[in-house]
């Protein structure tokens, strides 16, 4: 049984390591290339599943080189593709991103594609049921709130990437168990004008079991709704940071599947983040759960 379930955006990323951004209406050589996936939830996936966790993706691809490409992926990284449903004559959601290497940034430029919403189908329906995490990020949002619904009839926890701030979330976040969202995004959605005040807007409003706001370079905070807590970003030479949210995320998710309390989960899904930021890709550098842990040891944090 896969523990892990999720829907979201799932991304046929190009990705150029450029040595510095370029001037506007010039060429540049490109230090390097390559395809990858991508994809909060997508990405997240593959990261808990190579953390140890059995995940799938519940998904409508296109059976173009991108879609072919994805599916592929998933399949190599062990992520269970038999919830997805391969659709013909569609663009893929694609996207185009500069890492820079003097800034250690990245810039994406992306096309959503025209794949046609995902509709649940029963398979995927009990497998949400069956499921003990589902992963949400905000694209296919009605899909995404049926499924939430489903979840919270049967005891599957919903953790929601809260990435972009998307119309009508407000409908995803009332289902939200963990409420994971970018320090842009709870500022802007609540108002508030401190990531400590956003957090306890947002555990008024909606009720979930914690508000975990990641603030990048800065670690982030825990508040479960008696508590708030900071957790640290672990240090690391970064080489490439494209996807390192979504790996938080899916480290995160690993590590509540695992059994680990909350501010754990921070500390595990924070330390994972920073050893993929060491290599180049989103998926491929992920670590697994014995590299995890033995970094956390030698930065003075046991599992």
């Amino acid at each position: 049984m896969n523990k892990i379930v999720g829907i979201g955006a799932c991304v046929f990323d190009t990705l150029y390591n450029v040595p510095t951004y370029p001037t506007e209406d010039t060429k540049m050589r490109a230090d390097s290339s390559k395809t990858a996936g991508g994809g909060p939830v997508a990405t997240g996936l593959v990261a808990a599943q190579k953390l140890g966790i059995p995940t799938a993706y519940i998904g409508n691809l296109s059976d173009d080189n991108g879609g072919l490409f994805l599916k592929g992926d998933f399949e190599k990284y062990g992520v269970a593709t038999d919830l997805i449903d391969v659709k013909s004559g569609y663009r893929s959601f694609a996207s185009v991103l500069w890492l820079c290497a003097d800034s250690a940034t990245r810039t994406c430029v992306f096309d959503k594609g025209n794949l046609p919403p995902l509709a649940l189908n029963e398979a995927q329906k009990k497998a949400i049921a069956d499921a003990t995490l589902l992963m949400v990020d905000g694209n296919e949002l009605d899909a995404a709130v049926e499924a939430a619904k489903i979840a919270k009839e049967n005891g599957t926890r919903v953790l929601y990437d809260c990435g972009g701030l998307y119309p009508n979330v407000d409908r995803l976040l009332s289902l939200t168990d963990i409420m994971i969202p970018s320090e842009e995004f709870a500022l802007g959605h609540t108002g508030c004008t401190s990531v400590e005040d956003a957090a306890r807007e947002l555990f008024a409003r909606y009720a979930p079991r914690v508000v975990v706001i990641t603030q990048g370079k800065k670690g982030g905070i825990l508040f479960d709704g008696e508590h708030m807590e900071s957790y640290p970003i672990y240090p690391a030479k970064v080489v490439d940071s494209n996807g390192s949210g979504d790996v938080f995320h899916g480290a995160f998710a690993a590590a509540t599947v695992m059994g680990y309390d909350y501010k754990t989960c921070c500390h595990f899904a924070s330390a994972t983040a920073a050893l993929k930021c060491t290599g180049i890709g989103a998926r491929e550098s992920v670590p697994s759960f014995d590299t995890v842990k033995k970094f956390m040891e030698e930065n003075g944090y046991e599992l």
